[in-house]
């Protein structure tokens, strides 16, 4: 079987996790990428362009699957998909996920939710009256990179992400309070199929820096589950975030992939399942086993500088038995790595993940390790 992998850098769920599993299924692998330097055995290609990318497929051969977990680049891969008669995603579904003002528009065209929505396109002028608070974001941004509460002064704030964005599209939206969760769904040819969920905790506003991340499996499924089928999203992996507000669940975002910052493999942990081979048997046309029920806690915390520095002593990749809780550790800096407090994900020093039985449990492995093992930014 030959499998086409789109990529843009690269990243350990591909690194560790889609191409052992893809080896593991017997694949023939090609990484298509526009930075070839860095992936090993690549092929160069304007990945960004789905003339280029089916015109670059073609002279290689014929595909069994095309597939990327990158959120840049799930348009452009579904199109190829759909040239060649492969399994999918939808790209019109691909598009309103990763532009949030479309995905706003559809659930509301949908009448799924409603949750008030601007969108400021680069000359567009700022809307004298909104229902603060708002958030502020990237139209299609990642990471919670320039993602801001604004509760006074929108046109201040926009100015300020404007001119590190220049050119870019960004969404004013409401506000929603409330706790924040995750659904985690995987789809094949014979529909939709829940994984769990996490709760989220985030660090202190008016950012949106995810912190800790707690196996929650239960929670009002069936209205996010309707806001996906509206908007078109069910085949393959997808990550979706939401607020279980007092007025009922909403959508924050969906992230047409599987969960990141490690929580696809403490996901694949829990489940006790090859998650990353099963999310590859969908777009090979295999139907998926049923989900078994996890048991047990699993919780992800992520190492966030509170100080500029220069990381002076760290920890390693490591995994950790603490009695009956199973605990990794995997660095994202190293020493001598130069720090800058940028109020988002790019913040993370390392991720801790643990499974146990209990969450006591669990948190205490996570509290001990982080005691014993410190990382030291100065």
């Amino acid at each position: 079987m030959r499998l086409y992998l789109t990529a843009l850098k690269p990243t350990d769920s591909v690194t560790d996790g889609f191409l052992p599993a893809a080896r593991a299924l017997g694949c023939e692998v090609t990484i298509l990428t526009d930075r070839p330097e860095r992936h090993p055995h690549a092929v160069g290609c304007d990945v960004r362009d789905p003339r280029a990318l089916i015109d670059t497929i073609e002279g290689l051969g014929r595909p069994d699957a095309i597939f990327s977990n990158s959120d840049h680049l799930q348009v452009e891969t579904a199109l190829a998909a759909s040239y060649f008669g492969l399994p999918g995603k939808d790209w019109r579904a691909c598009a309103a996920a990763k532009n949030k003002f479309l995905m706003r528009r559809g659930l509301l065209l949908a009448g799924v939710e409603q949750v008030f929505t601007v969108r400021l396109g680069p000359g567009d002028p700022v809307p004298a009256r909104v229902p603060y608070p708002v958030v502020l974001k990237p139209r299609e941004g990642v990471a919670s990179e320039d993602v801001m509460l604004v509760e006074r002064d929108l046109a201040g704030a926009v100015a300020e992400v404007r001119r590190r964005r220049p050119g870019e599209a960004l969404v004013v939206e409401e506000y929603l309070e409330g706790a924040l969760r995750t659904l985690e769904t995987l789809g094949d040819a014979g529909g939709v199929r829940v994984l769990g969920g996490f709760e989220t905790t985030l660090g202190p506003l008016p950012y949106f820096v995810e912190e800790r991340l707690d196996w929650a499996p239960g929670g009002p499924h069936e209205h996010v589950l309707g806001a996906l089928r509206a908007l078109g999203v069910g085949f393959g992996a997808c990550h979706t975030e939401y607020v279980v507000t007092a007025g009922g669940p909403r959508v924050v975002e969906v992230n047409y992939r599987v969960i990141g910052d490690h929580c696809d493999f403490l996901l694949q942990e829990l489940l006790g399942v090859p998650l990353f081979e099963w999310i590859l048997r969908a777009h090979l046309g295999d139907s998926i086993p049923p989900v078994p029920a996890p048991s047990g806690h699993g919780s992800a915390v992520s190492l966030v500088a509170d100080r500029p520095g220069t990381v002076k002593a760290a920890p390693g990749h490591e995994t950790v038995v603490d009695g009956d809780v199973r605990l990794w550790h995997r660095p994202l800096r190293g020493v001598g790595d130069v720090v800058s407090i940028t109020h988002t994900n790019r913040d993370y020093l390392g991720v801790v993940r643990a499974v146990g039985p209990d969450r006591g449990r669990v948190d205490a492995a996570i509290e001990d390790y982080r005691a014993t093992r410190p990382w030291v930014v100065e």
